[in-house]
């Protein structure tokens, strides 16, 4: 009687070298907190104080960006009077608290090793979105200068990482940032769209395409329907925003 087939060499090798790479990358980067640092006896997200703390977008908000408040029409008057380009956009937290902090330190404090639980996160809570959403993911793109300051993209590297927990694809290159902009805090809604205006040029290989928009951060809308008119006007099908976080920019 012949038993079952060994597993090939190469394969246990294979395997082998996986375990200790993953050995490795945790005594480098063990599980900590994404908003405080502090380090966890086992893998997750948060630690428990910081979990509680977490805020989660309400089921009240605008069915088209997300907008947290009761609007009798089912849009915010911001997506009522300007309907954007995007078909819809959401974010599963609140732009407060420890997802804020977990942000900062991933966008402005040197750590791209965010990238990947933010992207599992983010694949875990947008479940039902992405369910109805497009497959191919496009990064809201950082410009030249800024990206060689900071030796890496930090929506490119999210995208990515929702790319491999949910079996999508984020190419490189489909969109790009051809005008520096300012950094958008502090600047009023107005001046926030004229900052954004034709910043950014998308490649024709969209054309007819369905395309799922990553960023960080939502807060007026202004880059993302920057972003989105740019791929439209490429001849994107359509496009649908996702973020980790949503500000809250309207009063309720």
């Amino acid at each position: 009687m012949h038993g079952e087939p060994s597993q090939p060499q190469s394969s246990r090798i294979g395997s082998a070298l996986s375990g200790l790479c993953r050995g490795l990358l945790e005594l480098l980067y063990p599980p900590s907190c994404l908003a405080c640092a502090r380090v966890l006896p086992a893998s997750a997200a948060f630690c428990e104080s910081c979990d509680t703390a977490l805020e989660r977008v309400p089921p009240a908000c605008c069915r088209t960006c997300a907008e947290p408040g009761n609007f009798p029409s089912g849009d915010c008057p911001r997506c009522r009077l300007h309907p954007p380009p995007f078909s819809r956009a959401w974010a599963p937290f609140a732009h407060e608290g420890p997802v804020a902090r977990a942000i900062h330190r991933f966008k402005y404090e040197d750590h791209p090793e965010l990238a990947e639980p933010l992207g599992t996160l983010l694949a875990d809570e947008a479940r039902s979105f992405l369910a109805r959403a497009p497959t191919l993911l496009v990064a809201l793109p950082l410009h030249t200068r800024r990206f060689r300051e900071r030796q890496y993209d930090q929506t490119q590297l999210l995208a990515g990482a929702l790319a491999r927990a949910t079996g999508r694809r984020a190419p490189v290159g489909l969109l790009t940032r051809t005008r520096e902009t300012q950094r958008q805090v502090g600047l009023s809604e107005a001046e926030r769209a004229r900052n954004v205006a034709e910043a950014f040029t998308a490649s024709a290989s969209v054309a007819g395409q369905s395309l799922l928009l990553i960023d960080d951060v939502l807060t007026t809308g202004a880059t993302a329907r920057a972003a989105t008119a740019a791929l439209r006007e490429a001849g994107a099908a359509r496009v649908d925003v996702l973020a980790i976080a949503r500000a809250y920019t309207l009063a309720a």
